[in-house]
């Protein structure tokens, strides 16, 4: 099954020609994910060929208007869609205010669905959506005003009953699916046989992780580690670190040290400054600290493939 990546923007502030403002799909096992939601967005996704109607959460990292300025457009098609199940935004407080006196003025009661939002806390680590197959985390960033990041971690699979053991101790067929979902197994002489010699995982669970806008900080390393795939904003090169510092944005290198010290198994970069026409130095930065970096462009899409345990 899916856990596949769509970049829809790779600009900062100022779209520029060929760049929208950020804005990705995440898939994770059919479950479609939009975060932040630039300028362009409805645009983006229409081209790569992203249903509206399959996008129920929106994450937003925070209330600068190249990560929420797709908003309005965004809900309005869908209004004008006929669609009717409840759209959930995980955001700031304040985008509440802002975006409801937009969606009332234009539409009043016209409205055929909820739009349901949810306050991130931008001083801890917190679990902000959970179903059967995937657990979302929200986590501080340091950026000129509150700003998260979000972890996506699919859940691991139950593992496979090993043939020999359901054999050995004569497992009835009645008690392999409680076995399966964490129990151990107890014997008719009394035996406590344990959840982890009768069973085998074969693949790790998959995670990603996005970091827009921060600069580098120790705050959130622990937040992003081991994951499969981080995307990190990387705006400047290192050229223009002191500016990176003023703005609270991070440049290739910022970008790469933190993919190096959290582990991480790939990383992507973007938000890159309308200044850069060509972005290979601030991959190039990146790419000496930690190789395994990808400058991202619109239209990319990444896999996260399984791994065998």
């Amino acid at each position: 099954m899916s856990f596949q990546l769509t970049i829809l923007g790779t600009s900062s502030a100022l779209p520029t020609s060929n760049r929208y403002p950020t804005a990705q799909v995440l898939n994770v096992l059919g479950r479609f994910f939009l975060i932040d939601c630039g300028e362009g967005t409805q645009t983006q996704m229409r081209k790569y060929k992203i249903g509206f109607s399959k996008i129920d959460r929106i994450f937003i990292t925070h209330l600068h208007g190249d990560h929420i300025f797709g908003l309005i457009g965004l809900i309005s098609t869908m209004i004008l869609l006929g669609r009717d199940k409840d759209l959930h935004i995980y955001s700031h407080s304040e985008l509440q205010k802002y975006l409801s006196a937009q969606v009332n003025f234009l539409y009043a009661d016209e409205i055929p669905f909820r739009i349901i939002y949810h306050p991130l806390n931008f001083k801890s680590v917190q679990m902000i959506y959970e179903d059967k197959k995937v657990t979302i985390y929200s986590f501080p960033l340091s950026h000129r005003i509150p700003t998260c990041g979000f972890r996506f971690e699919e859940k691991p699979v139950l593992p496979n009953l090993k043939k020999q053991k359901l054999e050995e101790y004569n497992i009835p067929i009645r008690e392999r699916q409680r076995i399966k979902e964490g129990g151990d197994f107890i014997t008719s002489d009394g035996r406590v046989i344990p959840h982890s010699e009768l069973t085998i995982y074969h693949y790790k669970a998959r995670s990603f992780a996005f970091c827009s806008d921060t600069r580098i900080d120790e705050s959130y390393i622990e937040s992003v580690r081991n994951v499969d795939l981080l995307y990190h904003e990387a705006t400047f090169a290192e050229d223009n670190q002191e500016l990176a510092n003023i703005t609270y944005h991070s440049t290739g290198k910022d970008a790469a040290t933190v993919a190096l010290r959290a582990q991480v198994g790939k990383l992507l970069i973007g938000h890159f400054s309308a200044r850069y026409k060509d972005n290979s130095p601030i991959l190039e930065e990146a790419i000496k600290i930690f190789p395994q970096t990808r400058a991202i462009a619109e239209g990319d899409v990444i896999d996260v493939e399984k791994k065998l345990l």
